[in-house]
């Protein structure tokens, strides 16, 4: 279940929709998360009582306001590889969606352990289920990408 929070400059509801649908299908595609694991913040900053700051020349790559920030937090066991194509695939579709130049695309990954999620009745529902062992092994092994776990 990965949790995504994206932050945009003078992103409208309809920007912002787009970028949550871009993110998400990019996961669906490149680390094979569920289709109806969806768990999103979507935030616009009017750059007046709220605003992103950043640099516009970091490591070369040229930025505007324009700039989105995606965080995902998901659990741990991606490849390298797959990470890659997370990020291209969410530069691919949030300028298909949505129009942001793949420029502007700063994504974050935060891996976290089963224990670390709980989905509601103060329960962590990944740790206490009978797929999740209290083995050190078996908390060191990934889930497939495919699993339903985040």
């Amino acid at each position: 279940m990965p949790f995504v929070r994206i932050d945009a400059l003078g992103a409208d509801p309809e920007r912002l929709d787009a970028l949550g649908r871009a993110v998400h299908d990019a996961l669906v595609e490149a680390v094979g998360i569920p289709p109806d694991d969806r768990f999103q913040v979507l935030v616009g900053h009017d750059g007046t009582h709220s605003t992103l700051r950043y640099d516009p020349d970091y490591l070369g790559i040229h930025r505007d306001d324009g700039l989105v920030y995606v965080t995902i937090t998901l659990r741990s066991g991606r490849t390298p590889a797959q990470k890659r194509a997370l990020y291209r695939r969410i530069a691919e579709l949030a300028h298909s969606y949505a129009g942001t130049e793949p420029r502007n695309v700063f994504v974050n990954l935060i891996e976290n352990e089963p224990i670390n999620w709980s989905f509601g009745d103060g329960v962590a529902q990944y740790a206490d289920s009978p797929a999740a062992a209290d083995s050190p092994a078996a908390a060191d092994s990934p889930a497939p990408v495919d699993s339903p776990l985040p």
